[in-house]
């Protein structure tokens, strides 16, 4: 039996998020309304890279999720990275909401990580399905679990 297929270190360090994203990401908590607010988390999504299809398998499924998404993670040097795909442009920028939020933290930052917090702060609360809501927790829950 083979060996399932993971993403490189390489591909797990490139998923920090770099400048571009976190510029996104002011932009967001700028935007005035909630349809500029989804415009950005549509551009977050465009800016994370597509898992490749060997990448997009059952054992990485995040379960809880309407849409498909997958998520991997790695330890390096005590610190956690996380590569995270969907195939619905909305949930993948929500996906990129959560990346910034936990790529690159220690197990007690990610520990402690209140998603429930996190989405208000950002303007999501009330503003996203109950089955969208209950996909995005679910991710949070599998990227704390896994860390």
């Amino acid at each position: 039996m083979s060996q399932p297929v993971q993403p490189t270190k390489a591909q797990f360090l490139a998923a920090t998020l770099n400048s571009d994203l976190q510029a996104t990401l002011t932009l967001f908590e700028q935007a005035g309304n909630w349809q500029e607010r989804y415009r950005q988390i549509m551009l977050l999504g465009k800016s994370l890279a597509k898992l490749d299809d060997d990448l997009r398998v059952d054992s990485a499924q995040v379960r809880g999720c309407e849409s498909n998404a997958w998520l991997y993670h790695s330890e390096i040097d005590g610190l956690h990275y996380f590569v995270a795909d969907s195939d619905a442009r909305i949930v993948k920028g929500l996906v990129a909401l959560l990346l910034i939020a936990c790529n690159g933290k220690n197990s007690a930052e990610i520990r402690t990580f209140d998603p429930n917090s996190y989405f208000s702060q950002l303007g999501l609360q009330g503003q996203l399905s109950p089955s969208r809501t209950n996909g995005l927790l679910a991710l949070a829950k599998a990227i704390k679990d896994t860390a």
